[in-house]
């Protein structure tokens, strides 16, 4: 894909993976919307940052679990550019709970994870089906995880709903061919203030740590790693469709 005044939309790109996913698409000269749901300030810098380096960059709040507001962010960057080459559907959510606390969890805290992990990467899909067949080499991108692959992770429901996003990218890469390639990356540990905050200072600190000098590699993923397998997906790979690539280092190899 020629990224040269091409539209990419990256959800949940106020900060972390989906920023630096923004930043690195407009450093290619790729059109970029820039969607948070709560973080106005902090998505309205990284847009900032993207026309810096001479592109042009949209901003949109947009909830991808509710359908209408999917439709709307689409409309949005047609409206303003005509077009849409790229989608990375990278929002996600999750609640940090010990998957031995089966009573940590309900019925409603699966649906808002789902809400968001599973059915909005498939609302965003569907809302930008024809303009992405349109452009004729479209790609999608699902940020899943290996907490998908290892039933492991945040939590339980969180494991689950990446583990379903794997296996629609498989569907979507079916029925969205020739037009479009549909894949997925799915990162371990990425160092950086989501899992900070979600996990805590020194519990962060500690299985960072360990991570580094389990994995062959000795490193844990960065926002800016991942970024860099997204694009990979995007501007290259034009034979690949439905497929997912782990990265964590190697870990999984021990």
């Amino acid at each position: 894909m020629n990224l040269e005044n091409g539209v990419a939309i990256v959800t949940g790109s106020s900060s972390g993976v989906g920023a630096a996913t923004a930043k690195l698409l407009a450093e290619r000269g790729c059109r970029v919307v820039i969607n948070y749901s709560k973080s106005a300030d902090a998505a309205e810098a990284v847009a900032e940052d993207c026309r810096k380096l001479g592109t042009d960059a949209l901003v949109c709040q947009t909830n991808v679990a509710d359908d209408g507001d999917c439709k709307n962010m689409i409309a949005a960057a047609l409206e303003k550019w005509g077009r849409l080459d790229a989608l990375v559907n990278n929002a996600g959510t999750t609640k940090f709970m010990n998957h031995a606390n089966l009573a940590g969890l309900d019925k409603q805290d699966f649906f808002d994870i789902y809400g968001v992990n599973v059915v909005g990467p498939y609302q965003m899909t569907r809302a930008a089906e024809k303009a992405l067949r349109k452009s004729g080499d479209g790609a999608v991108v699902n940020v899943s995880s290996r907490a998908g692959i290892k039933g492991a992770g945040s939590s339980i429901a969180y494991a689950a709903s990446k583990g379903a996003l794997i296996t629609m990218t498989m569907s979507l890469a079916r029925v969205l061919s020739p037009e479009v390639r549909v894949n997925c990356v799915c990162p371990g540990f990425i160092a950086g203030e989501w899992l900070k905050e979600g996990m805590g200072e020194q519990n962060y600190a500690r299985v960072k740590q360990e991570r580094e000098s389990s994995a062959p590699l000795k490193r844990v993923c960065t926002p800016e790693s991942v970024a860099e397998s997204i694009l990979g997906f995007i501007d290259g790979h034009s034979i690949v469709t439905g497929e997912h690539i782990i990265l964590d280092g190697g870990l999984h190899l021990m």
